[in-house]
């Protein structure tokens, strides 16, 4: 546990800081003339944190003064900008919460200073003209927000429809005439020219309480089986909220079902431009990875909860949801040349296709993502085009997926007028240390200058952002989240964003994906498990034959396979599990639902699931595994720390501690070799609480929720959300337009050689000797006995070439 004596609630960094400093003059001025020796530089806390133990040379001192508060401000530290004679700190006490001073090396003199200045600090040591310059831009988001209502805790953060349901029934509620927004929402909700609930003849609120208990009256007393044909009222709150109670006596959940219940959604435009989008023959290509099989499972959830809404609203009324996605003529033997294309298992859903085009025409070939962004505009202005003329109407609801598709999702919301949510799954500024203010070295390969211009203007522009965890979002008390990192950067020479994002902002909201459950069922269900995958799957678990699927057997068969599946990246820490005895490399599976199966086949042996990564942001693979019914040891750094209950629905395990986390997986076996039932325990308690808050269905009716409360919350909002759209129009036209154009666009010419898509490998009696002589590097399976200690965990692997195509592997 940390005991470093933290800040009181009412003190400040700035008013703390001095006493600290004074009470270890001596070793302070010290550890600061220290850092400031040699010249301008940055500095991550761990550098910090090394400079003050080199500087206090007396551990009995050094103990004590890093327990103190001066410990707390350091730990606290993310970085620190020095520019002699001053140290410029930026300090995160909690996450979303900020302070920024600078000391003075002399002197020990604090002074509090604004983002603004700290930003400088940093601008001074990469491109000091820049950082003097007057005019240089600043980005302030908070100046235009400074009117809509915030969270206030760390805790809150991510509830953002629950916050403002609440703040909506306040102002709902203030006085007699206060719900005339919410009527002129309800009068405005028609279909196909078809008032849905209110005609305009209930155009006061006396009339529609009148109307309202009226009907509710009438509809009470005829039996719940009642076809509608038989009378004339519509009879979908029958089985929900009676509508006139949010108006009689309103409380802020009945508001928010009452949003829940309201037909505003039947149609959704799900956007994801770039990389091959497909149903078949795509994973492994280069950008395509889990996105493809999250907007797909996303899609068909979505389809089912729209189905059975619009039944229990009594209406005739078919949804439609379309995949916009780019139109890739070249299509590599896929179906990316096909312009509509049916969602396979669904009966309203497709798939979109609109190219990209150059001055010359329509561009053939893939281009990456992070080359993306000269072809958005053009292509969001055809894909409206398209939607309407698909659609024969405009839709209710658009949603974007990482940066070029929220991009294009908000000028498309923009020009449409209607709701916008957006989802990152993955931002790129976490990835690269410094990517900001060292964008200039990067731009060349990953163009971050438009990037993270077109992350800032999606993010302010949506009405409501997802997300799949806190930590996506807030990070965690050592780390910030990706998108608070987005709350203060800076580009030098480009601009200053002193005010990005605030993820106090009531748009944030958490909504876990799911597992598909017709593929990651329980182990337990036999009848409906695929025994045409057991020859192969036997082959690749058990073969003693190394081929192009697999390196190493695993001899004893009566011992339980621990089962990893991953890429081989060093961030998932694959090798900290390869000195666990004997172990089997198994190449990358693309095939799900036979990775489902083997799932299950781990199941049978009494094994388990180990996630050993150093970060990871979600953890799908842990849903799957324990939606499998397998005993899974994840990670408690990042996602899989709140998908799992730890010790009752799963473990957490410390990837820098090895010792750790063997002790904890070796401790499972060991009670599982005392106690039969204990690990029919845990799988039962994982897989409840995978059905308790980690399926599609939960997801889609959150989501449908959202779009349904966030339109409410744009009319109330119109004003605010005006000004803002213009402060954002000035961002996109004067900048990232120019930006979008210093991108290189392919001649025709300029093709580039891709892999074909992959498919099962072929099989071969040639032993393979290393992984680099495979297309996809194996990772490996291994196989713990009971009285085995595992190795550490803690150890991270050599990392791979970054072509690597984001395809999981399994071991």
């Amino acid at each position: 546990m940390d005991s470093r004596q933290p800040l009181k609630r009412s003190d400040t960094i700035a008013d703390s800081m001095p006493d600290a400093l004074r009470q270890s003059t001596y070793h302070m001025k010290r550890c600061f003339n220290r850092l400031v020796a040699t010249g301008k530089r940055l500095l991550k806390r761990q550098h910090l944190m090394d400079e003050v133990e080199k500087s206090i040379v007396d551990k009995f001192e050094r103990s004590k003064i890093l327990e103190g508060l001066i410990g707390f401000i350091v730990i606290s530290t993310q970085e620190a900008a020095v520019v002699p004679p001053y140290v410029a700190f930026a300090v995160r006490p909690n996450p979303g919460f900020w302070e920024f001073v600078k000391v003075n090396s002399e002197n020990l003199h604090v002074d509090a200073i604004k983002v603004s200045e700290y930003l400088k600090f940093k601008e001074t040591i990469f491109d000091q003209n820049w950082a003097n310059d007057e005019n240089a831009l600043e980005i302030d988001f908070a100046a235009i927000n400074y009117n809509t209502p915030h969270l206030t805790l760390p805790s809150s953060i991510g509830n953002g429809v629950s916050y403002i349901s609440k703040f909506m029934f306040s102002k709902l509620c203030e006085n007699c005439e206060s719900a005339r927004p919410l009527l002129d929402y309800l009068l405005a909700l028609i279909h196909q020219e078809e008032d849905l609930l209110i005609n305009e003849n209930l155009n006061t609120i006396d009339k529609l309480k009148t109307a309202l208990f009226v009907a509710n009256n009438v509809i009470s007393a005829l039996p719940k089986e009642t076809p509608y044909k038989n009378f004339e009222q519509r009879k979908s709150y029958r089985d929900n909220d009676d509508p006139s109670e949010v108006l009689q006596t309103p409380e802020p959940a009945k508001l928010e079902s009452l949003f829940s219940w309201l037909p505003t959604v039947f149609r959704i435009v799900i956007l994801s431009p770039h990389g091959y989008f497909g149903q078949s023959d795509v994973l492994g290509l280069p950008d395509n990875g889990g996105q493809v099989v999250y907007i797909l499972d996303q899609v068909r959830a979505l389809e089912e909860a729209l189905l059975l809404r619009i039944k229990l609203q009594g209406l005739a009324v078919k949804p439609q949801i379309l995949v916009v996605t780019r139109l890739i003529p070249d299509a590599r033997g896929t179906k990316c040349n096909q312009e509509v294309e049916p969602i396979i298992n669904t009966k309203h859903s497709h798939i979109l296709r609109v190219p990209f085009k150059t001055d010359n025409g329509v561009l053939h070939q893939w281009i990456s993502r992070f080359d993306i962004y000269p072809y958005l505009e053009i292509f969001a202005h055809d894909a409206v085009a398209k939607i309407l003329e698909h659609m024969e109407c405009k839709p209710d609801l658009i949603i974007g997926n990482y940066s070029d598709g929220n991009l294009v999702a908000s000028l498309m919301a923009r020009k449409l007028g209607i709701t916008q949510g957006t989802i990152a799954h993955a931002l790129e500024k976490t990835k690269y240390e410094d990517s900001d203010v060292k964008w200039k070295e990067l731009e060349a390969k990953y163009h971050f200058s438009c990037q993270f211009t077109a992350d800032i203007i999606a993010m302010n522009a949506t009405d409501f952002i997802i997300t799949s965890t806190y930590q996506e979002i807030a990070g965690s008390k050592e780390k910030p989240g990706q998108y608070e990192s987005h709350a203060a950067f800076t580009m030098p020479g480009l601009s200053r964003v002193v005010s990005g994002i605030d993820i106090f902002d009531p748009k944030f909201n958490i909504v876990a994906p799911g597992a598909d459950q017709f593929v990651y069922f329980p182990y337990s269900e036999k009848k409906r498990r695929p025994s045409s995958f057991h020859p192969a799957i036997e082959e690749l678990l058990y073969s003693q034959k190394d081929n192009n699927e697999h390196i190493g057997y695993l001899a004893d068969r009566r011992k339980p396979i621990i089962f990893s599946m991953a890429r081989l990246d060093t961030v998932k820490n694959i090798t900290g599990l390869t000195e666990w005895g004997q172990f089997r490399w198994i190449a990358a599976q693309t095939d799900r639902h036979r990775n489902g199966e083997l799932y299950r086949c781990i199941a049978d042996t009494k094994g388990a699931f180990v996630q050993p990564a150093l970060y990871e942001a979600f953890g799908l693979t842990v849903i799957e595994a324990m939606n499998c019914g397998l005993p899974t040891f994840a990670t408690n750094k990042g996602g899989p720390a709140e998908i799992i209950v730890d010790r009752v629905s799963g473990f957490h395990i410390d990837p820098n501690d090895g010792d750790q986390s063997s002790n904890i997986i070796a401790d499972f076996f060991d009670k599982c070799k005392m106690d039969a039932q204990h690990w029919n325990r845990v799988s039962t308690a994982g897989l409840h609480r995978i059905h308790e808050c980690y399926t599609w269905e939960i997801y889609a009716n959150k989501l449908l929720n959202m779009g349904s409360i966030y339109g409410f919350w744009r009319q109330l909002n119109k004003e605010q959300n005006l000004a803002k759209q213009r402060y954002i129009q000035l961002l996109y036209n004067l900048k990232f337009r120019n930006l979008a154009r210093t991108v290189p666009v392919p001649s025709e010419q300029a093709q580039v050689h891709l892999p074909l898509p992959i498919t099962k490998p072929q099989q071969s009696t040639e032993p393979t000797a290393t992984a680099e002589t495979q297309q996809l590097a194996p990772v490996a399976v291994s196989k713990q006995g009971q009285s085995t200690t595992p190795a550490a965990l803690g150890k991270a692997g050599p990392q791979p070439g970054a072509e690597t195509p984001p395809i999981r592997h399994a071991i």
